[in-house]
């Protein structure tokens, strides 16, 4: 048996052009939404990551600007960055792209944005939203795209056993709360479980978000699982997910790849948010 191969990239160009109409609809209405980036520094992942929001979001029609600020940028330049943009009605949407230079405090800097225009999901008020279930909170991009991946391609998510290898604040935590909302029974696996493997082999859902190169073996999956690979490593120059692809699409259901899975439905996300608070406005 070999996997069915989800196709992130597909899905997430049929939500650009749902999106496309909407920022049309609200465009007519006087309400073109407007996303703004801070890249502090030139990390080249970050500089990556930046330019393709960038070109999503003139594909749809959101107004986007980025503010590219040198490495050494102060905490009063940013916090007064951000300030302005809370402030500017124009602006539904700030993002500040991490991870920041090591002279600012991400966690200062995430509570400075504006929880209505959070469309990260990262302040702390969205994410209480998230865990009480309050149906405005803005959702962490990745988990949200994972979700919708799951989703659209119709995998059953009730009742099934959903493992979650990573328990970060960006994935691996706000996706276990949006699998439980869908009524699935969720494991969070982390480096101080006893067997990660065993727990893996229970999931009908699995998962892969803790950033080791091809962690998830083949042996660790249950045949016909749902295999999800958040994970993005450089690997002799290639990138690889977290989980050994090759091998483990003999026995999943179905899986997504890297590149082309998951990734692309962070930015579709990301784009949605900003729409969602555009049309809130």
């Amino acid at each position: 048996m070999t996997a069915r191969i989800i196709d992130g990239k597909g899905i997430a160009a049929e939500i650009r052009g749902d999106l496309a109409k909407q920022v049309a609809e609200l465009t007519a209405q006087g309400k073109t939404p407007g996303l703004e980036v801070i890249l502090v520094g030139d990390d080249p992942a970050s500089t990556v990551y930046v330019r393709n929001k960038e070109r999503a979001c003139k594909e749809v029609g959101i107004n986007s600007t980025v503010h590219r600020l040198p490495a050494e940028t102060t905490r009063e330049e940013l916090l007064g960055l951000i300030e302005r943009l809370n402030n500017d009605t124009a602006v539904h949407g700030i993002l500040v792209q991490l991870p920041l230079p090591s002279h600012l405090d991400e966690d200062e800097v995430i509570n400075a944005i504006s929880p209505k225009k959070d469309v990260d999901g990262f302040h702390p008020i969205n994410a209480g939203k998230l865990l009480i279930g309050d149906d405005d909170a803005f959702v962490a991009c990745t988990p949200a795209g994972v979700l919708e991946l799951v989703k659209r391609t119709e995998v059953p998510i009730k009742g099934q056993n959903v493992v979650i290898v990573g328990r970060s604040n960006i994935v691996g935590k706000p996706a276990a709360v949006l699998f439980l909302r869908e009524h699935a029974t969720v494991t969070v696996c982390h480096s101080r479980t006893k067997d990660v493997a065993e727990e893996c082999r229970r999931a009908d859902i699995l998962i892969a978000a803790v950033g080791r190169p091809e962690m998830i073996k083949k042996d660790w999956v249950k045949p016909g699982a749902v295999v999800i690979d958040v994970g993005i490593n450089r690997v002799d120059g290639k990138l690889v997910g977290d989980v050994d692809f090759e091998n483990v699409k003999e026995v999943a259901g179905a899986i997504t790849p890297v590149p082309g899975g998951v990734g692309p439905m962070t930015i579709a996300m990301l784009l949605r948010a900003t729409v969602e608070s555009a049309a809130r406005g």
